[in-house]
Order: structure tokens, then C-alpha cells, then sequence
């Protein structure tokens, strides 16, 4: 898998909670696109016709026999969305034998979405990825994708994931909102169940006591949006590289790794083929997880007399630190991490790095707190093996 220059592009951070405060009288209207609608207590279920993860097309009447219909919009790559569902599964289990049918839909544009928000997943939003996600997960119900079109979507009015819909056997909205109030996976931090709590009155014929709560999560990705991730392409991307040499003493100080944050460093050199041509990959992970704690340190092995080529192809690779990590990096008193060697042993760097490194490059090492190596490779990565390597060490949700 490997990752285009437009989606470096496309940067903007958007895993921000969007609360929907119906209750309150702000316009959720203007959250939306002009085409789209949010639904109301007592509307009717719009319908649909959608792909889903199996290949079959589902409509609104291949649910018509269930008494209570949960209309959820999840995603891939939300952390939101997957804490909510590590207690929906089980909730589905749960009350299935009492009538309760379920749909999922996936309501987010793949190509509006930034880089930086699938630092939580070794998943994209794409449909192929979504087959690979539902099966992993042990989804027991249809997941549907609205990504291109997205006219479900809009025609629920979905703000984020996740984002739950309860339609009784006339398929009028019951409740609509948070699965429940708390976004980590832990389940002694969920303090109001809400989901539950009105499926449980719906299935014993009760009214639901609380029918709109304001759901948190990862804002829709409409294909609206692309344009203004084209936008931010100079302020994120558009800086200097700092280029600083770097010797075998200092590369044992990075590989001792005496922070918090995992480190992936990589040697290349501009003479390397195969160098340049997983660079692109190289940066493509440091912004996917910028914004957690994660860095990527790269070390040239050119001759340091061609600091100004290095520069150069840098600059050309958007190889800039992203703004939390050189915070953090400056908190340790360094100004980079895009290093040139300037020692005459290679032997010398790649035994500071790691021993077992057996000398070619490009060599790249992933690194936990405290130095233990987690994951080595000589010659080019494989882009989708390190990423789900990373994502299984920073884990997929938020933590207390």
C-alpha cells in the first residue's frame, strides 16, 4: 500500500468531538451540506441501497421483519467509533433474540479524509479496507458503504462516528445520538448507556426516556471537504527541512529511545534506489501518527559534502517534523530529526543503531521506550506490515 503526495496534502486533524446540540437549538443544518437533513424524534427512516462488505445490496425492507431497527454509522478509522463498537458487539448479541436488527454504514469520503486521522487504525475508509475491518472486528451484521454518493448519509444527517438511529417497527426515530458517554474502550468509564437504555424501553413497548443525546466522535468526511484539504497543504507541508549532522555517539543516544514515544528511524541515502523510492512511504507514516506519541527520525548516509542534495530531496519530499513532534523534540533539547551522517564508518552507525543490522540500506528499525527494537528491516518496508505493527503498539483508541 503506499500513500500519494495528495494525501500528505490533505492534513487537517479532524478527530475532534462534534456535538450535536439539538436540545439547545443550534442549527445542525449549517454541520452539514446543504443537501443534507438531520432527522428528527418521529421521522421516518429514509431509505437506501447500499453495498455492503459481503457484496449483497441492502435496502431499508431487508430489515423489515425486526421489531427494532438500529440504523449506526461507524468508521475504519475512528477512535470514537472503535470503542463504542468493542460494547456494541456484545449489546448486539445481546437483545438479537428479542427482535433488535442492526445496519451499519460507513458515511465518510476515503478521499476527504486527512492523513493525520488514521493514526488509530491500519485501516483506510475505502470499501476494500472496510471488508478487511468488519471481518476482523467479527462485525454479526450488514456494513454498508455510502462513501462516493454518500445520500445516506445526508439523508439521516450524520455528523460523526459513531452515530446511532433507533426506528421502532413503523420505522418512526425513537432516539438518535451517542452509542454512550464515554469515548475510551474501558467499560468502567461508561457512566450512561444510552443506546441500551432506550433499546431496552423500546423492546418492552416502552416510551424511551431520553430520546436525543449529543453524539461525539470523528466528523463526517464529505466529499465537500476535499477542496479545503487541498488548502492546507503550505501550512502544514510547506516548511523548511532542518538538516543537522549527526555522528555515532548521538545515533546510540537516539536507539536508547529514553522517551515515551515509539521512534522509527530510517537510513537512506539519495544514491539508494530503493531509498527513494519507499521514501514517500517514510513520511507518510510520520504525519499519519504525528499526532500520536510517534516519530520518525531519518539519517543520510550520503557524503557530507553533498548536504545541500540531501536538503534538496528532503525539501521535495515534504520531509518535514510535524508541529507536536518538534515540540517534543525540542523538549529534548534537539532541532530535527532529519540527520545526515558525517562519520567515515558505516560499521560505526550501524552498530550505534542496532548490532543486528547487517549493513545495507536502507535500514529502518522501529524503536520502543527504553530502546527494545520492535521491528527491523533491510531494504525496502513493508508499508503495511510496519503500519499495523505501530497501531497494534499505540493501540486503536483513546485511554484514559
Amino acid at each position: 500500500m503506499k500513500f500519494s503526495m495528495s494525501w500528505l496534502a490533505a492534513g487537517l486533524l479532524a478527530l475532534a468531538p462534534m456535538p450535536l446540540l439539538a436540545q439547545k437549538g443550534v442549527d445542525l443544518q449549517s454541520e452539514m451540506p446543504p443537501d443534507a437533513h438531520y432527522l428528527k424524534i418521529g421521522d421516518s427512516a429514509p431509505d437506501f441501497s447500499l453495498k455492503g462488505v459481503d457484496g449483497k445490496t441492502y435496502t431499508l425492507a431487508d430489515f423489515k421483519d425486526y421489531p427494532v431497527l438500529m440504523v449506526v454509522f461507524l468508521s475504519d478509522h475512528c477512535p470514537y467509533s472503535h470503542a463504542a463498537e468493542s460494547r456494541l458487539l456484545p449489546l448486539v448479541a445481546k437483545l438479537k433474540s428479542r427482535g433488535l436488527g442492526v445496519v451499519a454504514i460507513m458515511p465518510n469520503n476515503p478521499d476527504s479524509m486527512s492523513i493525520g486521522e488514521l493514526g488509530y487504525t491500519k485501516y483506510s475508509d475505502s470499501y476494500q479496507d472496510m471488508k478487511l475491518y468488519a471481518k476482523a472486528e467479527g462485525f454479526t451484521f450488514p456494513y454498508l458503504y455510502d462513501g462516493d454518493k454518500q445520500t445516506t448519509p445526508k439523508a439521516y444527517g450524520c455528523l460523526c462516528t459513531p452515530e446511532v438511529y433507533l426506528f421502532d417497527q413503523d420505522r418512526k426515530l425513537r432516539y438518535v445520538g451517542r452509542f454512550d458517554d464515554s469515548r475510551f474502550a474501558d467499560t468502567n468509564t461508561v457512566h450512561s448507556s444510552d443506546t441500551a437504555n432506550a433499546l431496552e424501553a423500546m423492546l418492552d413497548g416502552k416510551p424511551v426516556a431520553v430520546p436525543v443525546t449529543k453524539p461525539f466522535g470523528c466528523s463526517t468526511k464529505w466529499v465537500e471537504n476535499k477542496v479545503k484539504l487541498i488548502a492546507v497543504d503550505e501550512k502544514m507541508y510547506g516548511g523548511p527541512v532542518v538538516l543537522q549532522t549527526i555522528d555515532a555517539a548521538n545515533v546510540a543516544e537516539l536507539a536508547k529511545n529514553p522517551t515515551k514515544k515509539l521512534r522509527l528511524i530510517n537510513v537512506w541515502a539519495t544514491w539508494c534506489v530503493p531509498c527513494v523510492e519507499e521514501f514517500p512511504n517514510i513520511v507518510s507514516i510520520s504525519h499519519r501518527f504525528a499526532n500520536r506519541d510517534f516519530e520518525v527520525i531519518t539519517i543520510s548516509v550520503d557524503d557530507p559534502k553533498d548536504q545541500a542534495k540531501v536538503n534538496e530531496f528532503l525539501n521535495k519530499e515534504h520531509a518535514t517534523v510535524p508541529n507536536r513532534v518538534q515540540r517534543s523534540i525540542n523538549a529534548e533539547g534537539r532541532d530535527t530529526n532529519n540527520y545526515l551522517f558525517n562519520g567515515a564508518s558505516m560499521d560505526a552507525l550501524m552498530q550505534s543503531l542496532d548490532p543486528n543490522a547487517p549493513g545495507p540500506v536502507p535500514y529502518t528499525v522501529l524503536i520502543a521506550p527504553g530502546g527494545k527494537v520492535l521491528y527491523r528491516c533491510a531494504n525496502e518496508i513493508d508499508v503495511d506490515k510496519l503500519i499495523a505493527t505501530i497501531v497494534d503498539q499505540l493501540g486503536p483508541y483513546y485511554t484514559p
